[in-house]
């Protein structure tokens, strides 16, 4: 059992007979004789509805351990996406509603850490930055014009701005929160 106000962000925990994954949380304390707020912002790990709560300072939850295992992912068929363990090549699907937008980003052959409750898949692991590569970009624009910015498609087929001296085959990073661009990946030299 852990106070509310030591809830964080990342956390499983249990509470009036659910389990949830604490999506973000932001503790206020109070003044006087008034005890501290945590207000969280929660993911139902059964259902996948999100729900706003606020515990008091000093209430109880509990804290749930999830297990996890990196997983490659392979594919995407019709509302599942299907990864594989690397070792033992045991697949394990997961509804695309789970993962939820960012189920756009994979890519076949990205590994990701995958949580596990009682066996059961409950939650994909992104990094907090991802490289992609631009596959199409219009050229740059030399003149002034009213943005810097340009939209470009990405390699897994999602559109976002960049900067106009970013091109067609460039790798970037990619903040998977946001889904913005941060900045231009260095690229590695490959060896024959």
């Amino acid at each position: 059992m852990i106070l509310a106000s030591q809830i964080r962000s990342g956390m499983a925990i249990a509470f009036e007979g659910q389990t949830y994954r604490v999506i973000s949380v932001d503790y206020h304390p109070g003044q006087g004789k008034m005890g501290g707020v945590t207000h969280s912002h929660l993911q139902n790990l059964s259902t996948g509805t999100l729900r706003d709560y606020s515990f008091r300072s000093e209430l109880k939850v509990q804290e749930v351990s999830l297990d996890r295992q990196t997983l490659e992912f392979l594919y995407m068929d019709g509302g599942q996406c299907c990864f594989m363990h690397p070792d033992t090549y045991e697949q394990t699907e997961l509804p695309r509603e789970t993962i939820g937008p960012r189920a756009s980003l994979l890519l076949p052959g990205m590994k990701l850490s995958i949580e596990f409750l009682d066996g059961r898949p409950v939650n994909v692991v992104f990094p907090d930055v991802l490289e992609v590569k631009v596959t199409g970009t219009a050229p740059p624009l030399h003149q002034q014009s009213d943005t810097n910015f340009k939209p470009a498609r990405l390699e897994n087929g999602i559109e976002v701005l960049v900067p106009q001296f970013v091109k067609t085959g460039d790798l970037i990073r990619l903040h998977v929160e946001s889904m913005k661009y941060m900045a231009r990946a260095e690229t590695r030299a490959k060896h024959a």
